[in-house]
């Protein structure tokens, strides 16, 4: 493995911290009072060319960022956006989460890092973690449904964008360096966190570093670790949940009078336990090149090019006790340019070109995937129009995908259409609409896998006969954006004439003794619910987002139905009925809120999957903004699960091996400078 030099050391800081956020974003934050409940006047850069907030837009979207992020930070990425609507987490292990959108998972969510692919193989298997570590980043953008007009096939229950400040866009203002310093720690895991972040600059050049390092012990819980202990199985612990992370990222940019270009490095790298199986643990690192540039106004006709890139060099290794047993490998570069055009009459939009290539490979006992090459060429045109208190959106991309490996030589075309209707009968009201048709081509997993897979005990077998999944989707929602009461509920359908989905076989694998699942194409219907309000008890929600003495009164709810029509079956992983409210009450510097999180009984499982019992989270935080001088601290402390409540989630193939953690208390603090 290619080891990172040691994460900064923040000894001096005696209280403690989580998010490395810019000292612009904390400063703004602290002063406006940015809440939840004002968040619609956020503005959304994900599928979005128009510079419209999370109430314009037309897609369905959230922004995690600020303090919002800094109070909800989890060692990954899928249980940091666990409490969003819609977005449920896969919970293979504390070091391995993706997000769950709408009931879609694996590569129908695509994750992005400024825009680009992130590259790494977490959409290959539950126990992959994604390459990236929420300690790094400034915001997390998740836009929910068919956000295939900019973003691709595979995103057809959602993008999420991984944002960070490596790259500069404007001039640095001031002739000092900013920055910020953290250190959080928790209970429940043994945590300890660090990060810091500094930015300068001189002229036309912008300069980043950061670092971060976050270390975590076996998780404590309130009983057994399996639903079913076996005898001789100790309480107390998930054993072989420990984590262990890293990373450090470098950027310079050069901004001239009509854009910008920028470059970054950075590196990332893993250690943790997969809890399915005591002696086996996981080590991944990654290398990442990003550059991003865009040119301002170059003609009559063009308003903007931009351009970006990344390359990712990743390496998997798994251990079985001191052994090394299968090491995954995947390289690759993505790179798109859009070309937004001026205005032509109140037509507005874009249009552009996207390259992505890979190479994966597997080696050792468990590869159960071969070698293999795929590209993707990508063309999308985006137009919005807007008449009124009417704006209308439509969009096309085409998809040529190729998987080559030494058995097969494999290659899909792939279209997709989409169009939208943002309508605002008054200032404070939107409602909008969404239907979209999406062919998404299998992965390479779906169509070449052949062999043991151990993360989910089974035997997994690919089908390359199968053809492009094909989708019809709609999607409605309601948003008000002030007064006493503001907020969005809504509610989408999705219909799958040919949903790829591993189902078992009957057979036995002779060799291996698992069970084998297969690869196949089923309809499947998805539909559901989401609301997200907020009901201000002392005061009305005006324009101004500065509220210096509040008291709010959170709900959130979301539901998924998910089954195979032709057999009326359940799919499986899919997340109960979820049901939070919060109350929250800020005072000039202070913020209090109590939090209870519900998830009903799943009892809608497909054949192969156990019930899951319900389950009621109760949490607390409490934060201080303190200011000297120009050195903003933000301190906080967060009481999680406090019931010490066992519970389990449908989405996770482990629920009856590993619950959520017990009772615990994580305490830190933010200074930025």
């Amino acid at each position: 493995m290619k080891h990172l030099p040691s994460s900064i050391r923040l000894a001096g800081l005696g209280l403690l911290t989580a998010n490395a956020l810019s000292a612009e974003t904390v400063a703004e934050n602290t002063e406006k009072k940015i809440t939840a409940s004002t968040k619609l006047d956020t503005l959304v850069v994900t599928a979005n060319r128009s510079g419209q907030t999370l109430f314009e837009q037309i897609q369905p979207a959230s922004v995690l960022d600020g303090k919002n992020l800094l109070l909800n930070l989890e060692p990954s990425i899928g249980d940091t956006l666990d409490r969003l609507p819609g977005v449920a987490s896969s919970s293979f292990a504390p070091g391995a989460s993706r997000p769950i959108i709408r009931g879609l998972g694996e590569d129908r969510v695509r994750i992005l890092q400024n825009g680009t692919s992130l590259i790494d193989v977490s959409n290959v298997s539950p126990d992959h973690n994604i390459a990236a570590d929420p300690l790094s980043l400034r915001s997390i953008e998740i836009v929910r449904g068919p956000a295939t007009l900019l973003y691709g096939s595979n995103t057809l229950g959602g993008v999420v964008n991984l944002m960070d400040d490596r790259i500069a866009e404007e001039r640095f203002s001031g002739t000092n360096p900013t920055g910020s310093l953290g250190v959080q720690a928790g209970s429940v895991d043994d945590m300890l966190a660090e990060n810091g972040s500094i930015k300068w600059g001189q002229g036309s050049l912008v300069f980043h570093l950061d670092a971060f390092r976050r270390d975590t012990e076996n998780v404590e819980i309130p009983g057994f670790a399996k639903l079913l202990p076996d005898p001789g199985d100790e309480s107390g612990t998930v054993p072989n949940s420990f984590t262990s992370s890293k990373g450090a990222g470098f950027g310079a940019s050069h901004i001239f009078e009509k854009g910008f270009i920028g470059v970054s490095y950075s590196g990332f790298d893993s250690d943790y336990g997969t809890v399915g199986e005591e002696d086996v643990t996981i080590g991944l690192d990654q290398r990442r090149w990003e550059m991003r540039g865009a040119i301002y106004d170059p003609s009559e006709w063009i308003r903007e090019v931009n351009f970006k890139a990344g390359y990712s060099d990743y390496t998997h290794t798994e251990f079985e006790g001191a052994e090394v047993g299968t090491v995954f490998e995947n390289e690759g570069f993505n790179a798109r340019t859009e070309v937004l055009h001026q205005k032509i009459g109140n037509l507005e939009g874009a249009f552009g070109f996207e390259h992505q290539a890979t190479d994966f490979s597997a080696d050792g006992d468990e590869a159960f995937l071969p070698h293999v090459e795929s590209a993707t060429s990508s063309l999308f045109v985006f137009e919005e129009y807007e008449m009124g208190k009417t704006r209308f959106q439509a969009g096309a991309r085409y998809d040529k995908q190729m998987h080559e490996s030494e058995t097969h030589d494999l290659d899909f075309d792939a279209f997709s259409v989409s169009s939208g209707v943002i309508y605002t009968p008054v200032d404070r009201y939107a409602i909008s609409f969404t239907t979209g048709y999406t062919q998404r081509p299998p992965t390479y997993v779906e169509l070449l896998a052949e062999g043991p897979h151990v993360a989910t005990n089974i035997f997994e077998q690919g089908d390359t006969s199968m053809d492009t999944e094909n989708a019809v989707s709609l999607d409605l929602s309601v948003r008000k954006k002030y007064g006493r009461v503001t907020g969005s509920f809504g509610g989408y359908y999705y219909h799958f004439e040919d949903y790829i989905n591993l189902q078992p076989t009957g057979a036995i694998d002779a060799g291996s003794g698992l069970d084998v699942y297969e690869y196949s194409a089923v309809g499947a219907e998805f539909y559901g619910l989401e609301l997200e309000t907020t009901v201000h008890l002392l005061a009305p929600l005006e324009e101004e987002t500065s509220r210096g003495h509040f008291l709010d009164l959170i709900f959130r709810a979301d539901y998924v139905h998910a089954e195979d029509r032709s057999s009326g079956q359940p799919l499986p992983r899919i997340a109960p009925l979820r049901l939070g409210t919060a109350l929250e009450y800020g005072n000039g510097p202070w913020l209090v809120r109590i939090d209870g999180d519900y998830n009903a009984e799943q009892n809608r499982n497909a054949s192969f999957e156990t019930e899951t019992d319900s389950f009621f989270l109760l949490a607390t935080s409490l934060s201080y903004d303190l200011q000297l001088g120009s050195v903003n601290s933000t301190l906080f402390l967060r009481g999680v699960n406090l019931t010490n409540e066992e519970a389990r989630l449908s989405t996770s193939f482990l629920k009856n091996n590993a619950p959520l953690a017990g009772r615990g208390v994580v305490v830190g603090m933010n200074t930025t400078f």
